[in-house]
């Protein structure tokens, strides 16, 4: 599987406390939303596949620093994971720990036609703050928005804007970038002035609203490819809409 056929889905929700739920939400609501998908194996210290029968209580029960461990679909020629990852508050928007689900699949007809449902049931089951998912390729891209150089500052590539570091983001409600595909829950759609109906209409055309006033807008209706101008054109232009975005200015 190459880097550019993958799409990698992130949430970042509010820490885990105990034996939270939300780790069986997150892994759940990637299985409902693709058909077939049974995500009932673990990878090994010696990088074997592990079946797991009671796939759930062990999940609840290997729980540690603020996530859970990378568990999959078992197929080799299909992979897909998700883990978990309890962010400190140190390297955190406005001081506060958060908890990230971190999930990869290959970027086919299946996946794409599920994706939208996917981002929104694992955001919503774990009460994400923000999410996003998008092809591997422009990812990395996003990436070098944040990026550090060895001079200082982000040198982001494509014209794309520099974005502040995720601790110096001022709250947790304020996505960090933008994707393909993004879930901004209600509090997050408030601090970035999403709906806007004379500013948004083009991009209300690609939204839907979720059961607990937060939305999934997709950007491009195919996969984000910023080799294609008309995809960098949309991104760049949902950038200049949304300044709160990467903690660039006020919304």
């Amino acid at each position: 599987m190459t880097a550019q056929n993958r799409l990698l889905l992130t949430v970042y929700a509010p820490a885990l406390v105990g034996d939270d739920k939300r780790t069986l939400a997150a892994v759940h609501g990637l299985e409902r939303a693709l058909p077939g998908l049974r995500l009932e194996w673990r990878v090994t210290e010696g990088r074997r596949l592990a079946a797991l029968p009671q796939r759930d209580a062990w999940l609840v029960e290997k729980i540690k620093d603020g996530g859970f461990p990378l568990v999959c679909n078992g197929d080799e020629n299909y992979p897909v994971t998700v883990m978990g990852r309890g962010s400190s508050g140190l390297f955190s928007p406005g001081g506060q720990a958060l908890f990230e689900v971190h999930a990869k699949l290959p970027l086919d007809a299946a996946v794409v036609a599920a994706a939208t449902g996917m981002l929104e049931r694992v955001a919503e089951g774990t009460r994400a703050f923000w999410g996003r998912a998008t092809p591997d390729g422009a990812a990395v891209d996003i990436a070098y928005q944040t990026a550090p150089t060895l001079e200082g500052p982000p040198s982001p590539r494509r014209g794309l804007p520099a974005l502040k570091l995720f601790e110096h983001i001022r709250s947790p409600e304020i996505p960090y970038y933008l994707g393909w595909l993004n879930y901004w829950s209600a509090a997050a759609a408030k601090a970035i002035g999403f709906p806007d109906p004379a500013r948004d209409a083009e991009l209300l055309t690609r939204a839907r609203s979720t059961a607990t006033g937060g939305w999934v807008v997709q950007l491009t209706d195919t996969p984000l490819d910023l080799d294609n101008p008309a995809h960098l054109s949309a991104l760049l232009r949902a950038y200049e809409r949304f300044p709160a975005i990467g903690g660039r200015a006020a919304p």
